[in-house]
């Protein structure tokens, strides 16, 4: 796949006004979050 086929996400269409998201893969579930720093962090 080229990067110009790739679809890209913006946090804020991701989150809306949230700090943070679940996301299911498969049967786990993770929480990606937005910190007091902007920075982005994935956690199972």
């Amino acid at each position: 796949m080229d990067k110009k086929d790739e679809k890209v996400f913006s946090t804020e269409e991701l989150f809306g006004k949230e700090k943070q998201i679940l996301i299911r893969h498969g049967e786990a579930l993770y929480r990606l979050l937005i910190t007091r720093q902007g920075k982005l962090v994935l956690n199972k």
